[in-house]
Protein backbone atom coordinates (compact mmCIF):
# COMPACT_ATOMS: atom_id res chain seq x y z
CA UNK A 1 0.00 0.00 0.00
CA UNK A 2 1.25 3.78 -0.94
CA UNK A 3 0.96 5.72 2.09
CA UNK A 4 1.32 9.28 1.50
CA UNK A 5 4.88 10.98 1.71
CA UNK A 6 4.24 14.49 0.75
CA UNK A 7 6.84 13.90 -2.39
CA UNK A 8 6.08 16.03 -5.14
CA UNK A 9 7.91 15.62 -8.54
CA UNK A 10 8.59 18.96 -11.07
CA UNK A 11 8.12 17.87 -15.09
CA UNK A 12 9.63 20.60 -17.59
CA UNK A 13 7.79 21.28 -20.68
CA UNK A 14 8.94 19.24 -23.58
CA UNK A 15 11.12 21.30 -26.03
CA UNK A 16 11.00 18.62 -29.06
CA UNK A 17 9.10 15.73 -30.07
CA UNK A 18 8.90 12.91 -28.21
CA UNK A 19 11.03 9.85 -29.52
CA UNK A 20 11.99 6.55 -28.35
CA UNK A 21 11.54 2.78 -27.97
CA UNK A 22 9.62 1.45 -24.68
CA UNK A 23 9.40 -2.06 -23.35
CA UNK A 24 5.94 -2.30 -21.50
CA UNK A 25 5.80 -4.59 -18.55
CA UNK A 26 3.19 -7.37 -18.19
CA UNK A 27 -0.54 -6.55 -17.74
CA UNK A 28 -1.40 -6.86 -14.12
CA UNK A 29 -5.05 -7.69 -15.23
CA UNK A 30 -3.97 -10.95 -16.83
CA UNK A 31 -1.37 -11.82 -14.64
CA UNK A 32 -3.87 -11.58 -11.50
CA UNK A 33 -6.02 -13.79 -13.28
CA UNK A 34 -3.15 -16.63 -14.25
CA UNK A 35 -2.20 -15.91 -10.51
CA UNK A 36 -5.50 -17.32 -8.79
CA UNK A 37 -5.67 -19.99 -12.05
CA UNK A 38 -2.46 -20.91 -10.68
CA UNK A 39 -3.59 -21.28 -7.07
CA UNK A 40 -6.51 -23.58 -8.14
CA UNK A 41 -4.91 -25.52 -10.38
CA UNK A 42 -3.41 -28.86 -9.23
CA UNK A 43 -0.41 -28.79 -10.71
CA UNK A 44 2.36 -26.14 -11.04
CA UNK A 45 2.98 -24.13 -13.87
CA UNK A 46 5.23 -21.17 -14.90
CA UNK A 47 3.85 -17.58 -15.48
CA UNK A 48 6.06 -15.53 -17.52
CA UNK A 49 6.40 -11.91 -18.05
CA UNK A 50 4.49 -11.41 -14.39
CA UNK A 51 3.79 -7.75 -13.94
CA UNK A 52 5.57 -6.11 -11.61
CA UNK A 53 3.05 -3.99 -10.37
CA UNK A 54 2.13 -3.27 -7.00
CA UNK A 55 -1.18 -5.04 -7.41
CA UNK A 56 0.07 -8.24 -8.79
CA UNK A 57 2.81 -8.20 -6.32
CA UNK A 58 0.36 -8.17 -3.67
CA UNK A 59 -1.75 -10.74 -4.90
CA UNK A 60 1.07 -13.21 -5.67
CA UNK A 61 2.39 -12.38 -1.74
CA UNK A 62 -1.16 -12.63 -0.43
CA UNK A 63 -1.78 -16.18 -2.31
CA UNK A 64 1.37 -17.16 -0.99
CA UNK A 65 0.65 -16.34 2.34
CA UNK A 66 -2.57 -17.52 2.60
CA UNK A 67 -3.21 -17.09 7.06
CA UNK A 68 -2.96 -14.43 9.56
CA UNK A 69 -4.96 -11.48 8.43
CA UNK A 70 -4.55 -10.50 4.62
CA UNK A 71 -3.94 -6.96 3.34
CA UNK A 72 -4.76 -6.14 -0.10
CA UNK A 73 -3.94 -2.31 0.43
CA UNK A 74 -5.37 -0.36 -2.52
CA UNK A 75 -5.57 -3.06 -4.98
CA UNK A 76 -9.23 -3.54 -5.98
CA UNK A 77 -8.75 -6.66 -7.87
CA UNK A 78 -6.67 -8.52 -5.17
CA UNK A 79 -9.59 -7.76 -2.94
CA UNK A 80 -12.28 -9.25 -5.49
CA UNK A 81 -10.25 -12.01 -6.14
CA UNK A 82 -8.74 -12.95 -3.05
CA UNK A 83 -12.76 -12.95 -1.41
CA UNK A 84 -13.96 -15.96 -4.10
CA UNK A 85 -10.77 -17.87 -3.31
CA UNK A 86 -10.59 -17.61 0.39
CA UNK A 87 -14.50 -18.37 0.53
CA UNK A 88 -13.89 -22.05 -0.91
CA UNK A 89 -11.13 -22.47 1.69
CA UNK A 90 -10.99 -24.39 5.18
CA UNK A 91 -9.95 -22.18 8.19
CA UNK A 92 -11.16 -18.68 8.59
CA UNK A 93 -9.42 -15.56 7.38
CA UNK A 94 -9.53 -12.00 7.68
CA UNK A 95 -9.15 -9.57 4.25
CA UNK A 96 -8.37 -5.91 4.48
CA UNK A 97 -7.48 -3.22 2.55
CA UNK A 98 -6.82 0.54 2.81
CA UNK A 99 -9.18 3.06 4.01
CA UNK A 100 -9.79 3.96 0.73
CA UNK A 101 -10.58 0.08 0.08
CA UNK A 102 -12.85 0.09 3.28
CA UNK A 103 -15.35 2.36 1.01
CA UNK A 104 -15.45 0.16 -1.60
CA UNK A 105 -18.73 -1.66 -1.79
CA UNK A 106 -18.07 -5.45 -2.07
CA UNK A 107 -21.80 -6.54 -0.95
CA UNK A 108 -22.62 -7.78 -4.44
CA UNK A 109 -19.76 -10.36 -4.52
CA UNK A 110 -20.33 -11.00 -0.99
CA UNK A 111 -24.16 -11.82 -1.02
CA UNK A 112 -23.56 -14.14 -4.03
CA UNK A 113 -20.58 -16.09 -2.42
CA UNK A 114 -22.99 -16.56 0.74
CA UNK A 115 -25.97 -17.72 -1.42
CA UNK A 116 -23.96 -20.13 -2.72
CA UNK A 117 -22.53 -21.72 0.62
CA UNK A 118 -19.75 -19.46 1.44
CA UNK A 119 -19.11 -18.14 5.02
CA UNK A 120 -18.66 -14.38 5.15
CA UNK A 121 -19.29 -11.57 7.80
CA UNK A 122 -18.03 -7.71 7.82
CA UNK A 123 -16.05 -6.46 10.61
CA UNK A 124 -17.16 -3.44 9.96
CA UNK A 125 -19.40 -1.68 7.82
CA UNK A 126 -22.04 -3.52 6.26
CA UNK A 127 -21.13 -4.20 2.78
CA UNK A 128 -17.55 -3.04 2.93
CA UNK A 129 -13.74 -4.27 3.76
CA UNK A 130 -13.03 -5.83 6.11
CA UNK A 131 -14.09 -9.46 5.67
CA UNK A 132 -13.85 -12.41 7.71
CA UNK A 133 -14.26 -15.44 5.70
CA UNK A 134 -14.72 -18.78 7.27
CA UNK A 135 -15.05 -22.20 6.10
CA UNK A 136 -17.32 -23.14 3.90
CA UNK A 137 -20.92 -24.86 4.81
CA UNK A 138 -21.10 -27.89 3.71
CA UNK A 139 -23.15 -27.80 0.48
CA UNK A 140 -22.58 -25.46 -2.49
CA UNK A 141 -25.38 -24.51 -4.90
CA UNK A 142 -25.02 -24.44 -9.00
CA UNK A 143 -26.25 -21.69 -9.53
CA UNK A 144 -26.04 -17.67 -8.51
CA UNK A 145 -27.53 -14.24 -8.74
CA UNK A 146 -25.17 -11.36 -9.44
CA UNK A 147 -25.75 -7.72 -10.39
CA UNK A 148 -23.42 -6.35 -12.98
CA UNK A 149 -24.31 -3.06 -13.47
CA UNK A 150 -20.95 -2.19 -10.77
CA UNK A 151 -17.93 -4.15 -11.49
CA UNK A 152 -17.05 -7.16 -13.43
CA UNK A 153 -14.52 -8.13 -11.17
CA UNK A 154 -17.47 -9.99 -8.82
CA UNK A 155 -18.86 -11.77 -11.97
CA UNK A 156 -14.83 -12.55 -12.70
CA UNK A 157 -13.97 -13.62 -9.42
CA UNK A 158 -17.14 -16.25 -9.39
CA UNK A 159 -16.16 -17.03 -12.92
CA UNK A 160 -12.14 -17.95 -11.57
CA UNK A 161 -13.76 -20.53 -8.74
CA UNK A 162 -16.60 -21.98 -10.81
CA UNK A 163 -15.23 -24.91 -12.11
CA UNK A 164 -13.44 -26.11 -8.60
CA UNK A 165 -16.90 -26.02 -7.07
CA UNK A 166 -18.99 -29.03 -6.80
CA UNK A 167 -21.15 -29.19 -9.03
CA UNK A 168 -19.84 -25.98 -11.17
CA UNK A 169 -21.52 -23.45 -11.72
CA UNK A 170 -24.65 -20.80 -13.15
CA UNK A 171 -24.27 -17.24 -12.96
CA UNK A 172 -26.99 -15.38 -13.92
CA UNK A 173 -25.77 -10.95 -14.52
CA UNK A 174 -28.61 -9.30 -13.33
CA UNK A 175 -28.59 -5.85 -15.17
CA UNK A 176 -26.07 -4.46 -17.49
CA UNK A 177 -22.77 -5.60 -17.51
CA UNK A 178 -19.91 -3.25 -17.08
CA UNK A 179 -16.76 -3.70 -18.54
CA UNK A 180 -17.53 -6.68 -20.60
CA UNK A 181 -13.81 -7.42 -21.97
CA UNK A 182 -12.70 -7.91 -19.07
CA UNK A 183 -15.15 -10.86 -18.17
CA UNK A 184 -14.31 -12.26 -22.31
CA UNK A 185 -10.83 -12.22 -21.00
CA UNK A 186 -11.47 -14.43 -18.16
CA UNK A 187 -13.59 -16.80 -20.09
CA UNK A 188 -10.35 -16.73 -22.66
CA UNK A 189 -7.86 -17.47 -20.01
CA UNK A 190 -9.82 -20.22 -18.35
CA UNK A 191 -10.30 -21.70 -22.08
CA UNK A 192 -6.33 -21.59 -22.62
CA UNK A 193 -6.09 -23.79 -19.30
CA UNK A 194 -8.85 -26.15 -20.59
CA UNK A 195 -12.27 -24.82 -19.10
CA UNK A 196 -15.16 -25.16 -21.27
CA UNK A 197 -17.97 -22.57 -20.67
CA UNK A 198 -21.12 -21.20 -22.09
CA UNK A 199 -22.02 -17.76 -22.15
CA UNK A 200 -26.60 -17.46 -23.22
CA UNK A 201 -27.88 -13.78 -23.03
CA UNK A 202 -27.34 -12.83 -18.95
CA UNK A 203 -26.55 -16.54 -17.94
CA UNK A 204 -22.82 -18.26 -17.69
CA UNK A 205 -22.35 -21.77 -17.01
CA UNK A 206 -19.58 -23.44 -16.31
CA UNK A 207 -19.13 -27.67 -15.30
CA UNK A 208 -16.96 -28.63 -12.64
CA UNK A 209 -13.92 -29.54 -14.32
CA UNK A 210 -10.48 -29.22 -13.43
CA UNK A 211 -7.54 -26.49 -14.50
CA UNK A 212 -4.93 -27.90 -17.05
CA UNK A 213 -1.09 -26.52 -15.85
CA UNK A 214 0.47 -25.01 -18.82
CA UNK A 215 3.29 -22.62 -19.49
CA UNK A 216 1.68 -19.21 -19.45
CA UNK A 217 3.21 -15.77 -21.00
CA UNK A 218 1.79 -12.42 -19.68
CA UNK A 219 1.23 -9.97 -22.75
CA UNK A 220 2.04 -6.06 -21.87
CA UNK A 221 -0.43 -3.87 -20.42
CA UNK A 222 -2.86 -1.66 -22.74
CA UNK A 223 -3.52 0.27 -20.38
CA UNK A 224 -0.48 1.50 -19.61
CA UNK A 225 0.12 2.06 -23.42
CA UNK A 226 -2.65 4.51 -23.67
CA UNK A 227 -0.39 7.15 -21.38
CA UNK A 228 2.35 7.08 -24.44
CA UNK A 229 -0.60 7.47 -26.54
CA UNK A 230 -1.05 10.97 -24.65
CA UNK A 231 2.31 11.69 -25.27
CA UNK A 232 1.83 11.34 -29.17
CA UNK A 233 -1.09 12.75 -29.24
CA UNK A 234 0.05 16.06 -27.70
CA UNK A 235 3.25 16.62 -29.31
CA UNK A 236 3.40 17.57 -33.10
CA UNK A 237 6.01 14.80 -34.89
CA UNK A 238 6.26 12.33 -31.94
CA UNK A 239 6.70 8.69 -32.78
CA UNK A 240 7.23 6.11 -30.18
CA UNK A 241 8.02 2.46 -30.82
CA UNK A 242 6.28 -0.36 -28.25
CA UNK A 243 7.12 -3.66 -27.24
CA UNK A 244 5.48 -6.22 -25.71
CA UNK A 245 1.86 -5.71 -26.63
CA UNK A 246 0.03 -8.22 -28.67
CA UNK A 247 -1.70 -7.51 -31.30
CA UNK A 248 -4.10 -10.00 -31.10
CA UNK A 249 -4.86 -8.73 -27.03
CA UNK A 250 -7.27 -10.58 -24.50
CA UNK A 251 -7.66 -6.83 -23.44
CA UNK A 252 -10.25 -4.47 -24.28
CA UNK A 253 -8.18 -1.03 -23.98
CA UNK A 254 -6.11 -2.48 -27.22
CA UNK A 255 -9.34 -0.52 -28.52
CA UNK A 256 -7.23 2.71 -28.14
CA UNK A 257 -5.13 2.40 -31.23
CA UNK A 258 -8.76 2.79 -32.77
CA UNK A 259 -10.31 5.18 -31.55
CA UNK A 260 -7.22 7.44 -30.94
CA UNK A 261 -7.43 8.21 -34.81
CA UNK A 262 -9.86 11.08 -34.86
CA UNK A 263 -7.16 12.04 -31.72
CA UNK A 264 -4.76 12.32 -33.75
CA UNK A 265 -2.59 8.80 -33.22
CA UNK A 266 -1.78 6.66 -36.08
CA UNK A 267 -1.04 2.94 -35.17
CA UNK A 268 1.12 0.44 -37.07
CA UNK A 269 2.23 -3.00 -36.83
CA UNK A 270 5.91 -3.26 -37.71
CA UNK A 271 7.73 -6.50 -36.84
CA UNK A 272 5.61 -7.11 -33.80
CA UNK A 273 5.99 -3.87 -32.64
CA UNK A 274 3.36 -1.20 -32.50
CA UNK A 275 4.68 2.39 -33.74
CA UNK A 276 2.53 5.15 -32.61
CA UNK A 277 2.94 8.20 -34.30
CA UNK A 278 1.78 11.72 -34.28
CA UNK A 279 -0.56 13.15 -37.23
CA UNK A 280 -1.29 16.51 -37.92
CA UNK A 281 -5.23 16.49 -37.61
CA UNK A 282 -7.70 15.56 -35.18
CA UNK A 283 -11.76 15.75 -34.51
CA UNK A 284 -13.07 18.51 -33.28
CA UNK A 285 -15.43 16.67 -31.24
CA UNK A 286 -14.99 13.48 -29.83
CA UNK A 287 -17.78 11.50 -28.23
CA UNK A 288 -16.86 7.54 -27.35
CA UNK A 289 -18.57 5.29 -24.57
CA UNK A 290 -16.18 3.75 -22.23
CA UNK A 291 -18.10 1.47 -20.34
CA UNK A 292 -16.06 -0.90 -22.16
CA UNK A 293 -12.45 0.46 -21.10
CA UNK A 294 -13.22 2.79 -18.21
CA UNK A 295 -9.69 2.85 -17.61
CA UNK A 296 -9.12 4.92 -20.49
CA UNK A 297 -10.76 8.01 -19.49
CA UNK A 298 -8.48 9.62 -17.66
CA UNK A 299 -5.95 9.54 -20.21
CA UNK A 300 -8.54 10.49 -23.53
CA UNK A 301 -9.89 13.28 -21.11
CA UNK A 302 -6.27 15.00 -21.02
CA UNK A 303 -5.99 14.67 -24.74
CA UNK A 304 -8.96 16.17 -25.14
CA UNK A 305 -8.13 18.76 -22.58
CA UNK A 306 -4.55 19.84 -24.24
CA UNK A 307 -5.98 19.47 -27.27
CA UNK A 308 -9.23 21.59 -26.86
CA UNK A 309 -11.24 18.87 -28.35
CA UNK A 310 -15.31 18.78 -27.23
CA UNK A 311 -15.17 15.54 -25.49
CA UNK A 312 -18.58 14.06 -24.89
CA UNK A 313 -18.18 10.74 -22.78
CA UNK A 314 -20.15 8.18 -21.69
CA UNK A 315 -20.22 4.51 -19.66
CA UNK A 316 -18.45 6.49 -16.74
CA UNK A 317 -20.20 4.68 -13.88
CA UNK A 318 -18.13 2.40 -12.47
CA UNK A 319 -15.44 5.39 -11.78
CA UNK A 320 -16.90 6.59 -9.13
CA UNK A 321 -15.88 3.43 -6.59
CA UNK A 322 -12.33 3.08 -8.24
CA UNK A 323 -9.25 4.25 -6.20
CA UNK A 324 -10.93 7.35 -6.11
CA UNK A 325 -13.77 9.08 -7.21
CA UNK A 326 -12.47 9.56 -10.62
CA UNK A 327 -14.78 11.96 -11.87
CA UNK A 328 -14.75 14.24 -9.72
CA UNK A 329 -10.81 14.04 -9.50
CA UNK A 330 -11.30 14.42 -13.25
CA UNK A 331 -13.18 17.66 -12.67
CA UNK A 332 -10.88 19.28 -10.01
CA UNK A 333 -7.73 18.86 -11.78
CA UNK A 334 -9.22 19.55 -15.59
CA UNK A 335 -10.39 22.94 -13.84
CA UNK A 336 -6.92 23.75 -12.92
CA UNK A 337 -6.26 24.10 -17.06
CA UNK A 338 -9.40 25.95 -17.17
CA UNK A 339 -11.10 22.75 -18.97
CA UNK A 340 -14.56 21.93 -16.99
CA UNK A 341 -15.89 18.83 -16.81
CA UNK A 342 -20.03 18.82 -17.14
CA UNK A 343 -22.80 16.26 -16.57
CA UNK A 344 -25.22 16.65 -19.39
CA UNK A 345 -28.51 17.31 -17.60
CA UNK A 346 -30.96 14.33 -18.32
CA UNK A 347 -33.72 16.27 -20.02
CA UNK A 348 -30.82 16.71 -22.97
CA UNK A 349 -29.35 13.28 -22.82
CA UNK A 350 -31.25 11.33 -25.29
CA UNK A 351 -28.40 8.79 -25.89
CA UNK A 352 -29.89 6.13 -23.40
CA UNK A 353 -26.39 5.19 -22.48
CA UNK A 354 -26.77 6.73 -18.79
CA UNK A 355 -25.19 9.66 -17.68
CA UNK A 356 -22.99 11.32 -20.08
CA UNK A 357 -20.34 14.31 -19.57
CA UNK A 358 -18.85 17.37 -21.75
CA UNK A 359 -15.27 18.35 -21.67
CA UNK A 360 -14.90 21.78 -22.84
CA UNK A 361 -12.75 25.02 -22.33
CA UNK A 362 -9.88 26.99 -23.79
CA UNK A 363 -6.60 25.04 -21.99
CA UNK A 364 -4.22 27.22 -20.35
CA UNK A 365 -1.38 26.30 -18.46
CA UNK A 366 -2.05 25.42 -14.87
CA UNK A 367 -0.69 28.17 -12.47
CA UNK A 368 -1.03 25.04 -9.41
CA UNK A 369 -0.25 21.45 -8.70
CA UNK A 370 -2.18 18.20 -9.68
CA UNK A 371 -3.55 15.65 -7.33
CA UNK A 372 -3.48 12.25 -7.67
CA UNK A 373 -5.57 11.18 -5.01
CA UNK A 374 -3.61 7.97 -4.15
CA UNK A 375 -4.76 7.36 -8.11
CA UNK A 376 -1.75 5.99 -10.35
CA UNK A 377 -4.12 6.58 -13.27
CA UNK A 378 -4.58 10.36 -12.57
CA UNK A 379 -0.99 10.84 -11.92
CA UNK A 380 -0.01 9.12 -15.50
CA UNK A 381 -2.62 11.22 -17.65
CA UNK A 382 -2.18 14.40 -16.12
CA UNK A 383 1.72 14.06 -16.45
CA UNK A 384 1.01 14.22 -20.41
CA UNK A 385 0.63 17.50 -19.64
CA UNK A 386 4.02 18.60 -19.85
CA UNK A 387 4.00 18.45 -23.45
CA UNK A 388 2.62 21.79 -22.92
CA UNK A 389 4.45 23.55 -19.78
CA UNK A 390 6.00 23.17 -16.66
CA UNK A 391 3.74 20.78 -14.04
CA UNK A 392 3.96 19.53 -10.82
CA UNK A 393 2.42 16.44 -9.66
CA UNK A 394 1.65 15.24 -5.82
CA UNK A 395 2.36 11.70 -4.37
CA UNK A 396 4.02 10.40 -7.72
CA UNK A 397 4.85 6.97 -6.47
CA UNK A 398 1.44 5.71 -6.83
CA UNK A 399 2.31 4.38 -10.12
CA UNK A 400 3.69 1.93 -8.95
CA UNK A 401 -0.14 -0.18 -8.89
CA UNK A 402 0.36 -0.57 -12.59
CA UNK A 403 3.61 0.92 -13.72
CA UNK A 404 6.02 1.15 -11.47
CA UNK A 405 9.09 1.86 -14.13
CA UNK A 406 6.79 4.93 -15.34
CA UNK A 407 8.69 8.16 -14.48
CA UNK A 408 11.85 6.24 -15.66
CA UNK A 409 10.39 5.54 -19.10
CA UNK A 410 9.38 9.78 -19.28
CA UNK A 411 13.12 10.30 -18.37
CA UNK A 412 14.14 7.73 -21.19
CA UNK A 413 11.69 9.77 -23.60
CA UNK A 414 13.45 12.77 -23.04
CA UNK A 415 11.63 14.68 -20.03
CA UNK A 416 13.25 16.35 -17.33
CA UNK A 417 11.75 15.23 -13.89
CA UNK A 418 12.97 16.12 -10.31
CA UNK A 419 12.02 16.47 -6.78
CA UNK A 420 10.99 19.61 -5.28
Amino acid sequence: MTKPTGRKISIEAMPHAVKGEIQLGGSKSIANRALIIQALCNESFDINNLSDSKDTVTLNNLLKQESGDLNCGHAGTCFRFMTAYLATKEGEHILTGSDRMKQRPIAPLVNALNDLGANISYLENQGYPPLKIGSPKSEWKDNVSIDGTMSSQFITALLLISPTLPNGLKINIVGNLVSIPYVEMTLKMMEYFGIQSSWEGQNISIKKQNYQAKPFTVEADWSSASYLYNFVALNPDSKITINGLFEKSLQGDSEIQNFATPLGVKSTWTNGKLVIENTPDHEEVFEYNFIRQPDLAQSIACICAAKNIIGVFTGLQTLFIKETDRVKALQNELAKVNIAMSRIPKSLNNNGQGDSYVIEGNYQDPTSEFKTYQDHRMAMAFASFATRSNIIIEEPDVVIKSFPRYWEEMNNLGFSIKDI
